[in-house]
């Protein structure tokens, strides 16, 4: 009797450990998946050790827009993972100076960039560059201390893994969209599988 019990629990058990995989594999794969922020690139929107989850699905229906706070494969070395903000989209040309950051699209219409969600500013320098089909040029909230697209380019379509969707740690900042374009500048103060790390 009592290996007749054991040997239903093990079944029991072998089943349940087969649904979680059927169920947890595709939504880590396809839908959502946790990630650790690590760096000062994005401070102050974003800190390290900051805990994420990431809508990996939302891109598979609609194309990328700017101003989303984004999680990409970094295209020097697509095994890390980075976060930045898409600053200019495909078949845009972007022109960034000390000081401001204007896109021009194909009709030739420039706009200057108000980035309301910047606390430390600063580009650096002079540059200007067009993108071509799938390029997107991303960077840093932490613009005096980010390496992004101003010094390694463009980040293709396919390198970008999702778009920030919840904030979770900590709890004190929980929220949905955390780092949202519509956002004004933040506040200088700071405030069931392992999570991925990827570089701010």
């Amino acid at each position: 009797m009592n290996d007749e019990r054991s040997e239903n629990f093990f079944t029991e058990l072998l089943k349940f450990v087969l649904l979680a995989v059927v169920i947890v594999v595709p939504v880590r794969a396809w839908v959502a998946q946790p990630f650790i922020v690590s760096g000062a690139s994005m401070e102050p929107t974003f800190d390290t050790g900051q805990y994420l989850i990431i809508d990996e699905l939302t891109y598979h229906f609609e194309a990328p827009q700017r101003g989303d706070v984004i999680i990409f494969r970094y295209p020097k070395n697509p095994s890390e993972f980075f976060i930045k903000r898409i600053v200019g989209l495909p078949g845009e040309t972007v022109s960034i100076t000390p000081d401001s950051t204007s896109i021009t699209p194909p009709d030739g219409t420039a706009e200057t960039l108000p980035e309301r969600y910047l606390a430390y500013r600063g580009n650096g320098g002079f540059l200007t560059m067009k993108l071509g089909p799938g390029e997107y040029f991303v960077m840093g909230d932490n613009r005096p201390d980010s390496s992004d697209s101003r010094v390694w380019g463009a980040v293709p379509r396919q390198n970008i893994v999702g778009r920030a969707f919840l904030r979770l740690l900590p709890f004190s900042m929980m929220g949905l969209f955390p780092g949202s374009a519509s956002t004004t500048a933040p506040s200088l103060q700071t405030s069931a599988s392992t999570p991925s790390t990827f570089a701010a």
